[in-house]
């Protein structure tokens, strides 16, 4: 459930996203689209400061970071990354690059499993005690 769960909220927010870029003007696309993108970098750049030296590209168990943004959002760095480009294509009133947008967060999703796998095998009950508070 919990990895259907980000494909289905994006799917929808790109429904939404391609309604307001084909229906909305372009000052409302523009406006919402910078509003995203301006919410979603700042909030991305505290999700990595919040996780700092567990950081990694591929999935390791350097540490559990559980505070912050993590407190309640297992992986706020994909969740903002995301809004902010979702932002960038509803700004730029190009709906085909949804596609692609699309592709990347089914990318983030499965890259998330990968990372769920090595921290539930290195930190065991501690780690699906975080899960269990988290919103997803």
């Amino acid at each position: 459930m919990r990895a259907v769960l980000p494909i289905v909220a994006a799917g929808l927010l790109a429904l939404g996203a391609c309604a307001l870029i084909r229906e909305g003007t372009a000052r409302e696309a523009s406006v919402t689209g910078m509003l995203l993108l301006a919410a979603g970098l700042p909030l991305m750049g505290v999700a990595r400061r919040q996780l700092g030296t567990s950081f990694s590209v591929g999935p390791q168990a350097k540490g559990l970071v559980t505070h912050g943004l993590y407190a309640r959002i297992p992986h706020p760095m994909y969740v903002f990354l995301d809004l902010a480009l979702l932002g960038a294509i509803v700004a730029l009133r190009r709906p085909w690059l949804l596609v692609g947008w699309g592709g990347l967060v089914v990318l983030q999703t499965w890259q998330a499993g990968r990372e769920a796998r090595v921290l539930e095998e290195a930190f065991g009950d501690a780690y699906r005690g975080y899960r269990a508070r988290t919103w997803w």
